[in-house]
């Protein structure tokens, strides 16, 4: 079984989301989706409108994404791949090169953005 990985905080879910998540599962068997904590957002400094829970809940309805797991860190993408056999990993390529240390444990992929939209574009819009 190929399993694929990504991570991000899948706030106001959109067609970008979806569209990452299906080229994602497109590159495997199986989709791990590791979903930043409420905690982590904060020390990153972003703010989710939906708590970790909901978000969790919403990824695991979507057909594409198999199995969910907590972000805590910047430093646990190493272990996440090696715990969970993982193949590949992927991220937007707005992230490219970013995650290149990861190719001593795994195929790693940067999929192209969706134009147009995203999170914070929603956010912006909606303050308009």
């Amino acid at each position: 079984m190929k399993k694929v990985i990504t991570y991000g905080t899948y706030d106001l879910l959109h067609v970008g989301h979806i569209n990452l998540l299906r080229r994602a599962r497109e590159l495997g068997d199986y989709l791990i989706v590791v979903l930043s904590t409420d905690e982590f957002n904060s020390i990153k400094n972003k703010k989710a409108y939906h708590s970790y829970e909901d978000r969790k809940i919403i990824l695991e309805a979507i057909k594409y994404v198999d199995e969910v797991l907590p972000e805590y860190t910047w430093e646990q993408k190493i272990q996440d791949v090696v715990d969970n056999d993982v193949n590949v990993f992927v991220m937007g390529n707005d992230w490219e090169g970013k995650f290149d240390f990861l190719k001593e444990y795994c195929e790693v992929v940067y999929l192209p953005r969706t134009e147009g939209i995203s999170t914070t574009k929603i956010k912006g819009d909606l303050h308009k």
